[in-house]
Order: C-alpha cells, then sequence, then structure tokens
C-alpha cells in the first residue's frame, strides 16, 4: 500500500519524535513588533537537533526502518541541513549514513555531517546530478535513500513545526492571521500546509523563495512544476536552491495564499536584524521568511504574523560578513 502524506501522518509523526527531536518555541520580540506595527511570533527551528527543522522529516522517516535496512545505512543528497539531519537521525537509530554534497556546500556544514558519523561524497551542483550519485549508490550498496523533501514520512515529520505552531499559539491565546515560511523542494511549507489545513485553514500560509530561485512561484502561477531560468551567480541562501519543486509537495502547495521573493540583501539584513534584534543566529535560507515582512514584502501592520526561521548553520566567515555590513550581494 503506497502511503500518502496526510494530516493524521504528521500527529504520527508528532508522536514519533516526541523526546527526540526539540519541541522548539515561538518566540515574540517587542522591539520587532514595534517595528512592524503588528505582532510576530518567530518559530525558531534554529533551536532544533542538527540547527535546522529538517531533522524531524529525517527521524521520523530513518527511525522507521527496519533491522534489514539499518544494516544496509542510508544515502541522502543535500547542500547541508538535511545531510546534518540525517546523519544525526541515522547515528541516534544505529545505522549509516552516506551524504552527496555539494562542493561548494558551507564548511559549517560538511562539518557537521562528520561530527554526526556521516560520510560525505562531494559533487559539482552546476554539472553533475545529485539524485544520479545518490541512487546509483544507493543501487551499488542496497541502501535506502532518504530524499530530502519527495518522501511523505519526510513531509510529515515536517509537518510537526506547524501542528506546534498552532499549539502554542492557542495556548496563549492568539489566532494567526498569517504564516511565513522558505519554499525550496517544499517539504517544509507542505508539512505545514497540511497542519493548517486541519487545524487553522483561515490562515494564509504564504511562501518565500530567492529572487533567482523562484520556482515555486513560477510553478503555481503555470499550473505545473516549472523549473527558474539558469542562475549566473549563486544565491547566499544556499539550502534554498533547488531548481523546481517536489513531486509530492507541489500538489499539497498549491493551497498556498501566495509566493513571494526577497534578495540577497534583503536576507542579509534579516540576518543583521535576527542577530541584534533577537539574540538569534539565522542562516540565509533560514531568515527569508523574516527577510520578506522587514522588506514589505508581506504586510505585517494590525496582524498577528508567524515566521518560519527554519535553520541556523550559517558559514561563520559570512555571518561575520554581514553583522559587520561587509556583505555585497552579487
Amino acid at each position: 500500500m503506497i502511503h500518502t502524506a496526510s494530516f493524521a501522518g504528521v500527529e504520527d509523526a508528532a508522536r514519533r519524535i516526541s523526546g527526540v527531536a526539540v519541541r522548539t518555541p515561538l518566540i515574540e520580540s517587542p522591539a520587532l513588533n514595534e517595528r512592524l506595527g503588528g505582532r510576530v511570533l518567530l518559530k525558531a527551528e534554529t533551536m532544533q537537533v542538527a540547527g535546522a527543522f529538517k531533522f524531524r522529516g529525517a527521524y521520523n522517516r530513518i527511525s522507521r526502518l527496519t533491522e534489514e535496512e539499518k544494516a544496509r545505512g542510508v544515502v541522502a543528497y543535500s547542500s547541508g541541513n538535511h545531510a546534518q539531519a540525517v546523519a544525526a537521525a541515522a547515528r541516534m537509530v544505529g545505522t549509516h549514513a552516506i551524504i552527496v554534497m555539494p562542493a561548494d556546500s558551507p564548511r559549517v556544514k560538511v562539518a557537521g555531517v562528520i561530527a554526526f558519523g556521516g560520510e560525505v561524497r562531494t559533487y559539482d551542483r552546476y554539472s553533475e546530478s545529485r539524485e544520479a550519485i545518490g541512487e546509483a549508490i544507493a543501487a551499488e550498496r542496497g541502501s535506502v535513500l532518504v530524499k530530502p523533501f519527495d518522501d511523505p514520512f519526510i513531509i510529515e515529520g515536517q509537518g510537526t513545526t506547524g501542528l506546534e505552531i498552532v499549539e502554542d499559539a492557542r495556548a496563549q491565546g492568539v489566532k494567526i492571521d498569517q504564516l511565513l515560511c522558505g519554499a525550496s523542494g517544499g517539504g517544509l511549507i507542505a508539512g505545514i500546509n497540511l497542519a493548517m489545513a486541519e487545524l487553522s485553514p483561515d490562515t494564509a500560509v504564504i511562501g518565500v523563495e530567492p529572487e533567482a530561485y523562484n520556482d515555486t512561484q513560477l510553478s503555481l502561477a503555470a499550473g505545473e512544476r516549472m523549473t527558474h531560468p539558469p542562475v549566473a551567480n549563486p544565491s547566499i541562501c544556499d539550502a534554498l536552491m533547488t531548481d523546481r519543486p517536489g513531486e509530492l509537495t507541489f500538489p499539497i502547495n498549491r493551497r498556498l495564499e501566495r509566493v513571494v521573493t526577497v534578495s540577497d540583501a534583503e536576507v542579509a539584513e534579516a540576518v543583521r536584524t535576527a542577530f541584534r534584534t533577537l539574540k538569534l543566529v539565522v542562516e540565509p535560507g533560514g531568515a527569508v521568511s523574516l527577510a520578506a515582512l522587514l522588506a514589505g514584502k508581506v504586510e505585517a501592520r494590525d496582524r498577528t504574523t508567524v515566521a518560519v526561521l527554519s535553520g541556523g548553520n550559517i558559514d561563520p566567515g559570512l555571518f561575520a560578513e554581514i553583522i559587520d555590513g561587509r556583505f555585497v550581494s552579487a
């Protein structure tokens, strides 16, 4: 029987990751509220195991392996956050992970994979296919391929983020008018959409993408999965540099109210604000929702908004450049 991502699956994932994943807080800053003229709640997935939301889905998937599958190990491809999450989850359940990563991945993310006991295989993201490499390794070793977003258990695991948001907002007596979340392959925002459709259907869910990597925005406009045009310069949002939405995630994400885009300069401002105002270290890809609010791409005045800060794994050198104001976008 084929497993399809569902809200019931999100609830099951919440039970499975309970006590293993971190139930991250909804953070509120009076200074940020005053700046934006509304109430803003920030879901700090920077505090998650391995520093990003990805651990939720990775553990939900890998913890379901049979003993025979564990003996053969897992393979994943990722620019970094899914990579670290898979390595961490694999170690927890007692299996080995091989991670296919772009050669230009932030060093902090490569180091994270190695620290969790994962084996790294690098590739050129502009001339080689990570999918082909991952599938070849899996076939050669008989390993389980743990995809970054196109897996129902991954989507459901990420959906626990939305489940927690609604539960914690309700506990505070808060009605969420709108929720912003980064959109790349679409696993996180698809999982959140499953939760919001069931628990808070009147909340507008808005996707955010880097300007040059707006494949979800283009796909929603076209009504089918589309790729973005060739990109001359990479974005600082390395976690969001996919070429098109996932096959499983896109149908779910059709319920998005809309998708907005942000520039690298706007993202850098969000990273600075998160550090200076919120005292949080947020990676560029994890800061796009905050960037959209600060840049006025989404109006926050007189509304209650949730912004998902999806990860905090930023290269120290880039972080220093951004905080010091030395970063110049391409």
